[in-house]
């Protein structure tokens, strides 16, 4: 199989806190600000 390599990528954020920087994929960031997708209307 040959995958696209670009397609595996996940963003990442960086978070600045006077403790220092803390790097976070995007999926977790989101779960730690609470913000969830469910896919259908509530």
């Amino acid at each position: 199989m040959n995958a696209d390599p670009y397609r595996n990528i996940i963003p990442s954020v960086v978070e600045t806190t006077p403790r220092g920087e803390r790097s976070y994929d995007i999926y977790s960031m989101l779960l730690k600000e609470r913000i969830i997708f469910l896919g259908t209307p509530v």
